[in-house]
């Protein structure tokens, strides 16, 4: 069974910065493409940034650009969100998904049907 586990989330104060992992061991990980989402309270699921299989392209959402960072390390199996400057309205459940390579392309990079695996979500909080 696929396995992704989010890390490093948590409580932080507006102007902050988390750093995000998710690990898998249960997929050729350098053969899919990963992603960020997450779910603020009360509002659907929605994109944040995504990066293909060699971390040689990456997508944002235009709410994050310029603040959050996303890379993998195909070696460890891991994908990160750097996360800085961090606004009360980055609160949400976050999180990291996986595409295979073949089916992630420059026009369905932030539609998550495109995913395939899902990990169950860690929590950011950011306090004003």
């Amino acid at each position: 069974q696929v396995q992704l586990v989010e890390s490093g989330g948590g409580l932080v104060q507006a102007g902050g910065s988390l750093r995000l992992s998710c690990t898998t061991s249960r997929f050729i990980f350098s053969a899919y493409a990963m992603g960020w989402f997450r779910q603020p309270p009360g509002k659907e699921r929605e994109f944040v940034a995504s990066i293909n299989w060699s971390g040689g392209s990456t997508y944002y959402a235009d709410s994050v650009k310029g603040r959050f960072t996303i890379s993998r390390e195909n070696a460890k199996n891991t994908v990160f969100l750097q996360m800085n400057s961090l606004k009360p309205e980055d609160t949400a459940v976050y999180y990291c998904a996986a595409a295979r390579a073949s089916a992630y392309t420059g026009r369905n990079y932030n539609t998550q049907r495109v995913y395939e695996y899902w990990g169950q979500g860690t929590q950011v909080t950011v306090s004003s």
